[in-house]
Formats: structure tokens, C-alpha cells, sequence
């Protein structure tokens, strides 16, 4: 039975159709989404990947007919009839891409626009202050008096947005918590500056409006945390911004994205989502843990402690009681 071309190709069309679609929402290769950020971003790459799966199987089965179809016969040494001016088939390879690619830009802009991307066109180098605090989202980040003397600086004279700032519904508003990170060869500082707390490691509370403020010391680095779905170009001598919602519990990669240096591979940082009380507390041990007043650190100065003072923090563990500790003999130590 002959099956009409027409209708041929409109089942041709739908098969490549249901595959595209199929395999774009569960291809898999996403790491797993914690940010409120992360979901948008996941749409616009499983767009993207159903309409390469649908243009791959396209492109290589009309590759593979032809050459099962148009293949030499044995004894045939002429050559194939030349196609050459077919119009329509012009418009098509051209027209296809262009809307394909219009479609994909003008997404991509709303995807961007929604997450508060910052204004491309306030990237120079005015070098005012006055200036940056006109854009939307602009970076101001929080000042850096209280962070320890040796910690990086971020010069504020020199800040430029970039980035991802506050989305439109926390236009105005001040972010929860504000987080000051400088890159250097080779290593991640995380500075908050509302503690004065200094950290390798990122700790932020889930379900929190989150503002890091990134600023490099040497050279171009990129921050990439891939389960937020968020990389931002970190340029010395400027300060950009990325402000989400992270909105899963768990610890995550920091690494640097951009080649710099020798050892950039082991330019790598965990960043970690709390529950606001344990970010509570992780705030307190290390403001504990840095405070001038060594005798609030148990065992920075163990001569002029007991032995029950001494091991207190552990008989939870060793299941003795203090007033055990105390009667114990020193020899016995």
C-alpha cells in the first residue's frame, strides 16, 4: 500500500514531535534545583533541548534517507540530477532558524528581566556612587568596618552592577541577608557583614532573600553554584551581584568557572543551607570562635581550667558526669 507523502510526513512530523517533547522534560543532565531561581532557568534549557532534540532527529534523518534512497546502484556510473534554485526550501532553512533563535532571545530576556537581572546599559565605569544607586538592584554592598583587617576589601568607589539583583517583587527592598565574597588565586572569602563573621565556607537559611556581593583581588574568576543555577564573572576592580532564594536544605558546590591560574581546579568552597536556627547558630559558634575574649573558647587556654572545666564539653560523649571529672586524680589524666 502507497502511502501519500503528505500524509507521510505529517506522521514523520508528529513522531519527531512527541520525541522532542518527551525527552526535553526528561532528559536528566540538570542537577537538582534549590533555588526559587532555579525553576525558570530549568525551562528556558528544556526549551532549548526540545527544540535541538526535534532539529537533531531532523536534520540526521533526512541524512540518513538520502543516503539510503539516493545511494549508487551497482553498474550506475552517472551522476545525480542537480537540484539547485529551489526556492522554498531557501525560505524554509532560513526562516526556521531565524524565528527559532528570536524566540529563544526574546525568553531568555523575560526569564532574565524576571529574575532581576540588572540593566546591561549601567555597566560603565561612571565611578560614583550616586550613580549605582539609580539602577535597579544596583550593588551596594554593606559595609566591610566590622570584617577582620586581613579579610579582602571591596573598594566601593570602584563597584559597577552586574548581575542578577532583586526581582520585581523585592524592588526597594533590603535583602535578608547580605554576604560579601572576594576571589583570589586561589580561594573563596565569605565576609557577613552584619556579624563580622569571616568564613572559606558559605552558610546562608533557606527560604531567605540572599544577596552576595562578589568582588575579585587578582584576577577573573567566576562564581558557579550549578544546583542554583547561578554563575556570575567576578572582575577585579569591580563588584557584581547575585541575589536568589535558596529554598532547599543541603550543601552544595562553590567553584570558580573561569581559568585562573595554575591551580584553578582546586578553587572549590561548599556552600551550605540551613534552617534559620542552625544559620542562628552557625552565626554564633563563629562569632564565639573569633571573639578577643579567649575565656569564652574552652580550649584556647586549658592551663587555667579545671579538669572538669576542661572536659565538660565532652562527658556528654564519655557519659561521665563533671563532679566525676573532679574527684578524678591527676596521674589519672
Amino acid at each position: 500500500m502507497n502511502i501519500p507523502s503528505s500524509i507521510l510526513t505529517m506522521l514523520v512530523g508528529i513522531g519527531v514531535t512527541l520525541i522532542s517533547l518527551w525527552y526535553g522534560q526528561n532528559h536528566g543532565l540538570m542537577p537538582i534545583a534549590a533555588s526559587a531561581q532555579a525553576s525558570q532557568i530549568d525551562g528556558l534549557f528544556n526549551t532549548m533541548m526540545t527544540l535541538g532534540v526535534g532539529l537533531f532527529i531532523l536534520v540526521h534523518g533526512v541524512l540518513l534517507v538520502a543516503v539510503i534512497k539516493y545511494r549508487r546502484r551497482e553498474g550506475d556510473n552517472t551522476d545525480g540530477p542537480a537540484w539547485h534554485d529551489n526556492f522554498p526550501l531557501e525560505i524554509l532553512w532560513t526562516a526556521l532558524p531565524a524565528v527559532i533563535i528570536l524566540g529563544i532571545g526574546v525568553y531568555s530576556f523575560e526569564i532574565y528581566n524576571s529574575m532581576g537581572g540588572l540593566d546591561p546599559m549601567g555597566n560603565h565605569d561612571h565611578g560614583t556612587m550616586q550613580s549605582h544607586a539609580k539602577m535597579r538592584g544596583s550593588a551596594i554592598a554593606g559595609t566591610l568596618s566590622d570584617t577582620p583587617q586581613n579579610a579582602p576589601q571591596i573598594q566601593p568607589e570602584k563597584q559597577i552592577a552586574l548581575g542578577v539583583g532583586a526581582a520585581p517583587e523585592n524592588e526597594g527592598k533590603p535583602a535578608d541577608l547580605v554576604v560579601n565574597i572576594m576571589g583570589l588565586q586561589y580561594a573563596w572569602i565569605f565576609t557577613y557583614p552584619e556579624s563580622g563573621v569571616s568564613s572559606g565556607e558559605l552558610h546562608i537559611p533557606v527560604n531567605s532573600d540572599v544577596q552576595l556581593n562578589l568582588g575579585a583581588q587578582d584576577v577573573l574568576h567566576a562564581f558557579w553554584i550549578p544546583e542554583f543555577r547561578l554563575k556570575q564573572d567576578v572582575i577585579p576592580g569591580r563588584t557584581s551581584e547575585l541575589r536568589f532564594t535558596p529554598n532547599k536544605v543541603g550543601e552544595y558546590r562553590v567553584v570558580c568557572a573561569e581559568l585562573c591560574g595554575a591551580y584553578h581546579g582546586a578553587m572549590k568552597a561548599v556552600a551550605f543551607v540551613h534552617t534559620q536556627e542552625d544559620f542562628d547558630s552557625w552565626i554564633k559558634e563563629q562569632q564565639i570562635a573569633s571573639t578577643q575574649n579567649l575565656e569564652e573558647a574552652v580550649a584556647v587556654n586549658p592551663d587555667k581550667l579545671s579538669d572538669g572545666e576542661f572536659l565538660a564539653p565532652y562527658v556528654r560523649d564519655i557519659k561521665i558526669n563533671p563532679e566525676s571529672l573532679e574527684q578524678l586524680h591527676p596521674t589519672h589524666h
